[in-house]
């Protein structure tokens, strides 16, 4: 399963998604030959056949050096092909980010377009950017996928920031060469293009909508509790609710359908019923969050029924938080509930280890003492026992966390054991309150193991589960349902490393190791005193009686469009237009040809069945008898148009339908598509239709009104090849509702596609000249008056016919509110830019059509595009709206203060200015020609703020949460330098750093808060960082008075204040006696982030504005069940 995203992506190492490169890139990319030079480190023989079995897997190490890299002026790269265990491979890269600012880096299976309907193959892999100064500051990121025509490539969207790949110092790019390395393990994996869940296991599967695989396990957990699925069961609805808006009722029905079903279970109605659309569908929610809003809503939906209860019988545990003086008889109790624990998985060998932990004594002294009511301040332990455990025990373990020093969620993929029989009574019940009631024993076995197998914004969800907790495990992988052994379903869980021996030790000694992605993440267990009543038969009987009727009339209907389908080569659909069709669609449904022949009556009928008796057929529908029928066949002409081109011969109405579908069509299992022409008498009944020859044409006839600007159907008229359209004058003026002398003028549609061909017809030429056939369509009107032309939009046929098939409604939306249509206006596809533009700002009342910049539409995450449209860069409304194969009718402007071509030469760079003299900051954005260097911002800027002095020096600075990163040299080009990602700083340069001594060093000042995570201490950053000059022999005290005046931090709360010198997030603190220069050696300022002075003391600062953009996007929203 892969997610599709909005997106911004984000994150680093494990952390980041997944994904295949092409759900992110816009349109059709250039294919890019790889720069040389290249080696691949073969260690297997290669020469494996596509289908060969193997269950060891052959392992390769594939090295790609490119060359000018920051150079590279394409989208993405391709590296040559290498080949691992028989199958090609190659690596592809984006240089400048897949529309992230991130390098992305995927393995793409290199001879995909080539391979047969329905291949796979799996691989272990890791990919690198080696770093050519210091090897161990490599980058290396691992993960395994099954690759499929569907998922051709896989990888890292964000496998490292561009800042740092391009950043020379770093080490990354040397010589400006990139060095890749892959390497990559390949096992085969089974065909299951004809597996049979139902018949291999008993049981079936869930399809999955999108991103829907971690609903999908989790329900198949539920399920799988008979004792949960009766409750379920027997939950009251009616046979007037609908599942899509009832949650009760869409889960019985997918209940049902699990356990009676053969094939694959759809679980739209499921997620209909929580409110979700097809976005939702598409995004990966967290599980445990998922289960907990489910568990929630279902034991609201039960109160007041015969379940009420269930979720609290089956889940409800209750745990015991207390605080214990040591000192003084006081103790504080507090009991509560839980459906699940969370247990901790970093620092942890195995669920004993989390329990031990979860249970641990936490001392409370020195700083950190217990206010105990009456006794004050007093030392105490703190800690947390258990009262009683539930008979489903949910176990949810803490395989993602926060990573405060990196400000990111991570993934865990630490080994972690868990056992089939779990004691929770263990040495002497040292788990359980003195509450708790001890002749329950607390002895469970594992139920299922849920799995996740990717990194923390991606990847896929699947379970092993034993339904009757027997010794036969079986796997849940959406719709696929597999045994699988004990080992399977535990040991390969545990996470951890995984090494694949080399064959040949005598060329390469060193293992592949692969970082296991898949792993548990959370655990199902089921007391053993309880399992009788919870592993329950569950049969019809349990089900209501609605429902069996409900969903056996579902599952009729299904094997009735089965049969339908099975037996559709015996039939042929026959689609008889009449002129009641033609008159209802013209003018309405269609404008151009004659008829939407999805929209006309269609039989069915056997393939053998004479068409003389589907005449009688047509007798009984229509009430017109057989001897007034006659039929003609359509066809499809060179220019696309679809016309009745002539009558079936008596010959061919002599035949079987079948034959006559194959005369007509040759296309397999093509309908037949029949124009029924019923002549009427002057009394309107049907009269024998006349008789043909070669010189009477078919003639069908459309009015156009111009003054109502409407297209109607007017009948048709059979005419002398020979003759002229002067001699039908009269006639058509009869159909039309006119005078017989009315003016009037003709024109033939010819075409509407690629554009539309309608030209006036010359009545006193002969039809043959003309060269009008048999199905042609002439459209005509009165003659218009040449005062009335030009209140009139379209005075004639053409230029209306034109205006229908460019027309195009456009909801325009302010960039800045995209969910909102603001108005809508009627264009055309075929209008210019400035047409677009011009309409728009008359719309918006704006003087200046160039100051509108306008934004696509991305169709399938319903979001802007990330690039707007550049001035005049697109010919056609159309090419604006164009996503793919779609056409969108979405437009995002905005109104711009300046020109859009002058826009598009400047850079705008926004700007936070922290004055010297009063502690505020503001935002400036700043717009300079993109050839503009650091120094002409710094003098932009000189002329919007207020200096402490006019001669004040300023400096720009790159702040990223809270840590100066860099210091921008006065001649670097703006061009290149990125606000989005970091936030830019300028300030004055203070006196005393311009005037530095020959032993004065300049240091980082950050701001740092201490919290503890899993009984580790992490660094968490806040608050403006700034420089500070550090003189020689300068004590501690010294440096307090000096920051605390620079602040202006008031006497009582800055002695709170702790001072720490800190080297790689370690921090060592500081005596007031101590030299601080000591610990500062460091010369250069660039890179001192690793090495600063830090102020600990608590975070009180307003959080500004401009940080706002270093909030990262994730791909996990909040689960909400809105039903």
């Amino acid at each position: 399963m892969t997610m599709m995203a909005p997106q911004p992506l984000d994150q680093q190492e494990d952390e980041e998604m997944l994904v295949p490169h092409s759900d992110l890139v816009e349109g059709p990319q250039p294919l890019v030959e790889s720069p040389q030079p290249m080696e691949v480190t073969q260690t297997k023989n290669a020469g494996a056949t596509e289908n060969q079995a193997s269950d060891e897997p052959q392992a390769s190490r594939f090295t790609w050096a490119i060359e000018n890299f920051s150079r590279l002026n394409v989208k993405k790269l391709y590296s040559e092909v290498f080949v691992v265990g028989g199958y090609k491979w190659r690596v592809l890269i984006f240089p400048k980010g897949n529309n992230v600012e991130h390098l992305s880096m995927y393995l793409d299976v290199a001879d995909s377009a080539t391979l047969p309907y329905g291949w796979t193959r799996y691989a272990q892999f890791s990919l690198a950017i080696v770093n050519q100064i210091h090897s161990k500051y490599t980058i290396k990121k691992d993960t395994q996928h099954q690759f499929s025509q569907r998922e051709s490539d896989w990888g890292f969207t964000s496998f490292m920031p561009l800042s740092e790949l391009y950043d020379p110092s770093k080490g990354y790019l040397v010589n400006d060469t990139c060095v890749v390395e892959a390497d990559v393990a390949v096992r085969k994996v089974i065909d299951y293009l004809t597996y049979d869940s139902k018949k291999e296991t008993g049981y079936v599967g869930l399809k999955n909508q999108g991103a829907t695989c971690y609903m999908n396990s989790l329900l198949q957990t539920l399920y799988h509790i008979p004792y949960f699925r009766k409750a379920v069961y027997h939950m009251p609805t009616t046979e007037n609710d609908m599942p899509s808006g009832s949650i009760p009722l869409a889960l019985q029905s997918l209940f049902y359908k699990l356990q009676y079903n053969d094939t694959s279970v759809a679980t739209k109605e499921l997620t209909k019923s929580f409110g979700w659309d097809t976005y939702d569908s598409f995004m990966q929610h967290d599980v445990q969050e998922l289960n907990r809003v489910l568990c929630e809503k279902l034991e609201d939906k039960m109160k007041g029924t015969v379940v009420e209860g269930t979720i609290q019988k089956l889940f409800e545990g209750h745990h015991m938080n207390y605080i214990e003086c040591i000192n003084v008889d006081f103790k504080s109790t507090r009991k509560e509930s839980f459906y699940d624990l969370q247990l901790d998985v970093k620092g942890c060998k195995d669920v004993y280890a989390s329990f031990d932990k979860y249970v641990e004594v936490e001392r409370l002294e020195g700083d950190n003492k217990y206010h105990a009511e009456e006794h004050g301040l007093q030392d105490a332990k703190k800690g947390v026992l258990f009262i009683d455990f539930p008979p489903v025990l949910q176990l949810q373990l803490k395989r993602f966390e926060y990573d405060f020093m990196r400000d990111i969620m991570v993934k865990i993929n630490d080994r972690y054991e868990f056992p089939l029989e779990l004691d929770l009574d263990r040495d002497n019940g040292k788990y359980l309150s003195p509450d708790a009631d001890r002749s329950i024993r607390n002895l469970y076995t594992l139920h299922s193991v849920l799995v996740h197998s990717g990194g923390v914004h991606g990847g896929h969800y699947y379970a092993f589960i034993r339904p009757t907790l027997s010794d036969q495990w079986y796997k849940f992988d959406d719709e696929r349902v597999t045994k699988e052994d004990i080992k399977r379903a535990l040991e390969e869980q545990y996470g951890g490393e995984e090494e694949l021996p080399q064959t040949n030790p005598g060329f390469n000694n060193t293992p592949f190791k692969f970082t296991k992605y898949s792993n548990a993440y959370m655990l199902v267990y089921i007391r053993v005193s309880d399992k009788d009543k919870i592993i329950c038969d569950v049969d019809e009987k349990d089900i209501a009686e609605h429902l069996r009727i409900r969903l056996k009339k579902e599952q009729e209907e299904k094997e009735d469009k089965r049969r339908y389908k099975a037996q559709a080569h015996l039939y042929t659909i026959i689609k008889v237009a009449r002129d009641e069709d033609l008159r209802e669609q013209i003018g309405k449904d269609i404008f151009f040809d004659l008829v939407d022949h999805d929209k006309v009556r269609s039989f069915r009928i056997q393939k053998q069945m004479p068409f003389n008796l589907f005449k009688e057929e047509v007798a009984k529908e229509f009430g017109i008898p057989v001897q007034f029928q006659r039929f003609w066949i359509w066809a499809k002409r060179q220019n696309h148009t679809y016309r009745p081109n002539r009558p079936l011969t008596p010959q061919e109405e002599a035949q079987t339908v079948g034959a006559l579908r194959e005369v007509s069509n040759k296309a397999h299992n093509a309908e037949l598509k029949l124009f029924l022409e019923i002549e009427c008498g002057q009394d309107l009944h049907p009269v024998p239709p006349p008789d043909k020859n070669k010189e009477d044409i078919l003639l069908f006839f459309k009015l156009y009104n111009p003054d109502k600007e409407e297209l109607r159907y007017v009948g048709r008229l059979f005419v002398k090849s020979s003759s002229k359209p002067l001699e039908i004058l009269i006639k058509l003026n009869e159909l039309a509702g006119f005078a017989s002398d009315e003016e009037i003028e003709l024109f033939e549609e010819i075409k509407f596609e690629p554009s539309v061909m309608c030209e006036r017809l010359d009545k006193r030429s002969s039809f043959r000249f003309s060269q009008i056939e048999d199905g042609d369509i002439i459209c005509f009107q009165k003659r218009p008056l040449p005062e009335s032309e030009e209140k009139i939009r379209f005075p004639d046929v053409p230029s209306y016919l034109e205006y229908v098939k460019n027309r195009q409604i456009v909801h325009f939306r302010a960039l800045e509110r995209p969910k909102e249509d603001e108005f809508c206006l009627e264009l055309a596809k075929n209008h210019s830019y400035d047409d677009v533009v011009e309409r728009l700002a008359q719309r918006l009342g704006l003087d200046d059509p160039s100051k509108i910049r306008l934004t696509p539409h991305n169709c399938y995450s319903q979001q802007p595009k990330p690039t707007p449209i550049k001035y005049r860069s697109v010919d056609q409304l159309v090419d604006m709206l164009v996503h793919y194969n779609q056409i969108s009718d979405i437009l995002y402007y905005e109104v711009l203060d300046i020109p859009l071509p002058q826009l598009q030469c400047l850079k705008t760079l926004k700007v936070a200015f922290h004055y010297a003299t009063k502690d505020e900051a503001i935002i400036l954005n700043i717009r300079l020609p993109k050839q503009g260097t650091v120094g002409d911002v710094l003098n932009a800027i000189k002329e919007k703020v207020e200096l402490s002095h006019p001669n004040a020096e300023l400096r720009l600075l790159e702040v990223f949460y809270h840590k100066i990163y860099k210091i921008f040299p006065l001649n670097e080009k703006i061009e290149n330098i990125n606000d989005q990602y970091w936030t830019l700083r300028a300030e004055e340069i203070p006196e005393e750093e311009k005037n530095l001594g020959p032993n004065d060093r300049l240091i980082h000042v950050y701001h740092f808060t201490k919290e503890s995570a899993q009984n580790q201490v992490q660094i968490q950053n806040f608050g403006e960082p700034f420089f500070l000059v550090i003189h020689e022999g300068e004590t501690l005290t010294d440096v307090r008075v000096r920051i605390q005046k620079k602040l202006q931090v008031p006497d009582e709360e800055f002695s709170k204040w702790k001072f720490a010198a800190l080297s790689l997030g370690r921090p060592e603190y500081l005596e007031d006696s101590d030299i601080v220069s000591s610990r500062f050696q460091r010369r250069d300022v660039y890179g001192a982030w690793e090495q600063y002075l830090g102020l600990e003391h608590s975070d009180t600062t307003p959080k500004r504005a401009y940080t706002a953009n270093q909030n990262r996007h994730t791909f996990e929203k909040p689960v909400k069940i809105y039903n």
